[in-house]
């Protein structure tokens, strides 16, 4: 096999077990609140990602100006935007969960044009507004239940907060580990999260943690969707363009709605068919482009 034909299997992979964390993440937030299971899955990811940076003999090395830097990727990314998905897609359905962070992409070329001073052109002011509308179609107006319009904003949120993160990632020197600064940012954002954590830990977490389906669907977020999946995204971009990549990333709503309407019998409304279309139409201006 290929190393282009290789990496796109890592990359359609990598974005197809993101689409299933929205539907195992539903059923795990039935028990658990969505900043404790944020918290737990990193404890794993944590001691995956360590394991596998030593394992490679990765350089740990980081010089002190960039220590900022990786503490807003932790706080940005890792922080706020994976605490929002979950709290977000409690809220909501876990179709709405894939589909509207995969407005990502669009998202970044306004942080991009601010951070990294990157021209926006016509084609991605019109991705940028399709995008928004989609957004604004699948969160719904009028009769919606007001916990879906109200997750669905909150799903904004972590878009654009990763996508705030997508950016700031490209200002980390090139000579560093993808790996190993992944490992530092969610250390970073582990460490912030864990206090507010801690007050939400009770008795009834504890007892509902004894139950082996609820560590199964926490050890598939912490190893599959982070460690693992991580990996193989970033092992798939060093295999293929990076313009060619980015259309992977739609794996994510097409398996989280699929996976959300065979497992969790969550419906699919001509609204939301609309909005996910306005989504990708506004993504697939940009990676057209780039």
């Amino acid at each position: 096999m290929s190393n282009n034909k290789l990496g796109s299997l890592y990359l359609a992979l990598a974005a197809t077990i993101w689409g299933g964390m929205y539907v195992i993440s539903k059923v795990v937030l039935s028990f658990i609140s969505p900043l404790e299971l944020v918290w737990l899955r990193y404890v794993i990811a944590l001691v995956v990602l360590t394991a596998m940076s030593v394992l490679t003999h990765q350089s740990w090395h980081i010089r002190r100006r960039d220590i900022p830097l990786i503490l807003a990727i932790g706080l940005t990314g890792y922080a706020i935007s994976i605490w929002t998905q979950f709290l977000g897609t409690k809220l909501s359905t876990a179709q709405m969960g894939a589909v509207i962070t995969s407005a990502t992409p669009a998202f970044m070329v306004v942080f991009a044009r601010f951070l990294l001073k990157e021209k926006i052109t016509f084609r991605k002011w019109v991705s940028v507004i399709l995008a928004t509308i989609g957004v604004l179609c699948i969160v719904g107006i009028g009769d919606v239940n007001i916990n879906y319009q109200l997750g669905g904003l909150i799903l904004g949120i972590a878009a654009l907060t990763w996508a705030l993160m997508s950016v700031l990632i490209k200002r980390v020197p090139s000579d560093y580990s993808q790996l190993v600064v992944t490992t530092y940012a969610i250390f970073a954002a582990t460490v912030i999260i864990t206090p507010f954590a801690a007050t939400q830990l009770n008795q009834s977490t504890i007892d509902v943690l004894t139950h082996p389906a609820i560590w199964e669907g926490i050890l598939y977020l912490g190893v599959v969707s982070t460690a693992l999946a991580f990996f193989l995204w970033n092992k798939g971009l060093q295999m293929v363009e990076a313009a060619s990549g980015s259309l992977f990333f739609f794996f994510q709503p097409l398996s989280g709605t699929l996976l959300g309407w065979l497992f969790l019998g969550e419906q699919v409304g001509i609204t939301f068919l609309i909005g996910s279309l306005l989504i990708l139409g506004g993504v697939l201006l940009v990676v057209k482009e780039s």
